[in-house]
């Protein structure tokens, strides 16, 4: 045979091998990738850790907490507290943290990643860009800043040295708690509602906010003899924008988020509406009231009276949700 021949059909063989057995290479990547991502679980890293300090509390040492705490297995509400009880915390902060892989959490906080490093029972602070590092000194004071490493601890967190901060409230009714918190460090924020009493799923439901929430009401508005929780919430701004988060519980087993439909929705009612809305239980009936503005108005000065919006809860297609009842004008 040719040599030129002979060396073609060589050269044949070797790519036809690179290739299988670089194809191989791939097809398990991607199998180790897949059973990674299918592994995926925050259950292993929630907890409460805590910095070297923490351990000299009692000497007076400043002390900084981070806690980690399930929504999803691919998802985490992370609180960040400090010793508060002889001075403003120095380090504070709340967010939404998106586990990428078996040991890093990610949270975006208005366009910058901050990551959350787990390894060896500690988890440490950075940031994906090195040159967002310094921005991690936003959230402390004195010069401090988040990154740093802290030890998970498995006793529960020595409370009796912080001072809630945000929004705190605790409802109760029918046998059934709602623990209601939510930051207040700008003007996107978290919420989360805790409950407990509840027979199948007691799992946290956390929102990320617009505005602040300024109060919390329980009733059984369909009297079921199960309650329904609503977080009022105000945008921040001169419009001071309402809205409404709610729950309602189902058979005291679980509970299902409330559809409200936005005032805009309805051309009658929302005509002259911009915003400043006052919400309330009246006994079974839920309420929305806000300032009507005629034309020319300006946001400050109202002209055309106020207007109350009055609701039922009702069974819907996909869910519970709050149907208008009766307008009222004065």
């Amino acid at each position: 045979m040719h040599i030129k021949s002979i060396s073609l059909i060589l050269l044949q063989v070797i790519f036809y091998f690179g290739c299988n057995e670089s194809s191989q290479r791939e097809q398990q990547e991607s199998i180790v990738k897949s059973d990674s991502l299918s592994s995926l679980n925050i259950k292993n890293i929630v907890g409460n850790y805590v910095d070297e300090d923490y351990s000299k509390r009692a000497e007076g040492y400043d002390w900084v907490a981070v806690t980690v705490i399930e929504i999803s297995p691919t998802v985490a509400y992370i609180r960040v507290q400090s010793r508060s009880d002889k001075k403003k915390p120095t380090c504070t902060f709340e967010g939404k943290g998106i586990l990428k892989n078996n040991s890093i959490l990610e949270i975006d906080f208005e366009g910058k990643i901050i990551l959350l490093s787990f390894e060896d029972n500690s988890v440490n602070f950075s940031t994906k860009d090195e040159a967002d590092q310094d921005f991690l000194m936003y959230f402390c004071s004195g010069g401090g800043s988040l990154a740093g490493t802290y030890k998970k601890i498995n006793e529960p967190l020595d409370d009796t040295q912080l001072r809630p901060s945000g929004y705190n409230q605790s409802l109760s009714l029918q046998g059934i708690t709602f623990d209601i918190h939510a930051s207040q460090q700008g003007s996107m924020n978290i919420l989360i509602i805790q409950t407990s009493g509840l027979e199948i799923d007691n799992r946290p439901q956390l929102h990320e906010i617009d505005g602040n929430v300024n109060n919390a009401e329980i009733e059984d508005l369909n009297s079921d003899g199960s309650p329904e929780v609503l977080v009022y919430i105000t945008s921040a701004g001169s419009g001071s924008y309402g809205s409404v988060i709610g729950y309602s519980v189902n058979n005291k087993k679980s509970m299902s988020q409330i559809y409200f439909p936005p005032i805009t929705e309805n051309p009658e009612i929302s005509k002259g509406y911009m915003g400043h809305d006052e919400f309330a239980i009246i006994e079974t009936t839920f309420a929305q009231r806000f300032p009507v503005y005629k034309e020319g108005d300006s946001n400050s000065d109202p002209t055309g009276g106020m207007r109350q919006v009055q609701y039922k809860l009702v069974d819907g297609e996909a869910g519970r949700i709050f149907k208008v009842d009766k307008v009222v004008e004065f």
